[in-house]
């Protein structure tokens, strides 16, 4: 029997900011697998749900600290489309290694400006842009490392002109307000916390130091974003 069920599909954008110090040691391996294993759990999710992924893209953002680590403060890719993209998405996570980082907070918030600012895809009425952070550390003021020669141009100048670019795109932001999504893997720590209680649509599942990512947490992460799409 034919059934009459037309799929609603989507069109997806990820972009995976990773803590690359040295004090991710202990389970940087956890969240690269957890990273490459993302494309497979959240389709099989949809596919429960009857909902259809007919774009997904993801892209990587590697940070440290611009201070200490100079130009390899800051890994940033372009977009992988899955999976067509999977073996050279695969090589660029397995290839991601902790080290450096300096004093104990790290450039997260550049990392979440660079995020943000993605060539996101437009296309379709049906569209996600996801943003998940996975940190052990609190952050840095944005400009704390100003002074290093690889500090980009073009980055917000503090927190508050960071919220602006979250703000949507109807609002001067750069991401869709409906579609945007921002899930923290990160410690209950001052600018960690402005983002999770001021801004819109964003989960914050509080991080402790040297602890990975637990597996009842990454199934919930897994829901919550099969849940918002």
């Amino acid at each position: 029997m034919a059934s009459n069920y037309s799929a609603l599909t989507y069109n997806v954008d990820m972009v995976f900011c990773i803590d690359c110090t040295g004090s991710m040691g202990n389970i940087i391996e956890i969240v690269k697998n957890n990273a490459l294993n993302f494309y497979t759990d959240v389709t099989a999710a949809m596919d429960k749900k009857r909902k259809h992924i007919s774009q997904l893209r993801v892209r990587v953002v590697a940070f440290r600290d611009y201070i200490a680590d100079g130009k390899d403060a800051m890994l940033v890719t372009d977009f992988f489309n899955l999976p067509q993209d999977a073996e050279n998405f695969e090589k660029c996570v397995r290839s991601l290694r902790a080290d450096g980082g300096g004093d104990d907070p790290e450039d997260g918030l550049e990392a979440l400006a660079y995020a943000i600012k993605s060539n996101w895809n437009t296309e379709g009425a049906k569209k996600r842009q996801i943003i998940v952070v996975w940190t052990d550390a609190e952050t840095h003021p944005l400009g704390f490392g100003k002074t290093s020669p690889f500090y980009p141009n073009g980055m917000a100048s503090d927190i508050r002109e960071l919220s602006s670019w979250w703000g949507g795109t109807q609002q001067g932001g750069f991401v869709d307000r409906e579609g945007k999504r921002l899930l923290l893997f990160a410690p209950d720590a001052p600018d960690w916390n402005v983002i999770s209680q001021n801004w819109e649509k964003v989960l914050h599942f509080p991080s402790e130091a040297g602890k990975g990512l637990e597996n009842l947490e990454y199934e919930e992460i897994i829901n919550v974003i099969t849940n918002s799409i």
